[in-house]
């Protein structure tokens, strides 16, 4: 069965993953990188959407500091979206793109886990769209009381599963067929 699919990475912004003055860089960077790259090729072979959300607060919203990370292979004509708020759907036109699109199923990759990345899963899945998180593909920095690791390991924990009645999100590998979901499997 052939699914309209989106690639949606969010947040992979330059500042935000190498950090700066104030914040260290997400955990395991280049894996995340070397992940988000291989999943972008899939997407590419498989002729799936891929659209960057960038985060308007990381350096200001301007300079190199503000845009997708230069390792990253950004598709050329790739959709960005711009946002304000933690919630990557919210006054972004990032829902109605999907939809006029008619996606059915997002593969979700980027940072940071614990705040934007949890929030879109969580958010899709009451938009109904099935989700992908790719286990291996989102990072964070580490807090006053759980390293970044476990910040990682709890949501991929988490959000295995986690459903909103009909639509809902599974956790999968960067070395999996990402773009032929098995949500089917488990309804």
């Amino acid at each position: 069965m052939k699914f309209n699919q989106a690639l949606l990475i969010i947040d992979a912004q330059q500042e935000l993953m190498d950090g700066n003055q104030k914040e260290s860089a997400v955990f395991n960077k280049d894996q995340l990188i070397q992940n988000i790259n291989i999943v972008i090729k899939k997407a590419i072979e498989a002729n799936v959407e891929v659209v960057f959300v960038r985060d308007l607060d990381v350096s200001e919203g301007k300079g190199t500091g503000f845009q997708v990370h230069t390792e990253i292979q950004m598709p050329t004509g790739a959709t960005i979206f711009d946002k304000l708020a933690t919630n990557s759907f919210h006054g972004t036109g990032l829902l109605k793109y999907l939809k006029d699109k008619k996606v059915e199923h997002v593969v979700i990759m980027g940072c940071k886990t614990q705040y934007c990345i949890d929030t879109a899963v969580r958010t899709a899945t009451v938009s109904n769209l099935d989700v992908t998180l790719v286990g291996d593909g989102h990072s964070t920095t580490d807090n006053d009381v759980i390293s970044a690791e476990q910040i990682i390991k709890h949501h991929n924990n988490t959000l295995h599963g986690h459903y909103n009645v009909e639509h809902f999100s599974m956790v999968r590998t960067s070395e999996e067929d990402l773009f032929h979901p098995t949500h089917d499997s488990y309804r």
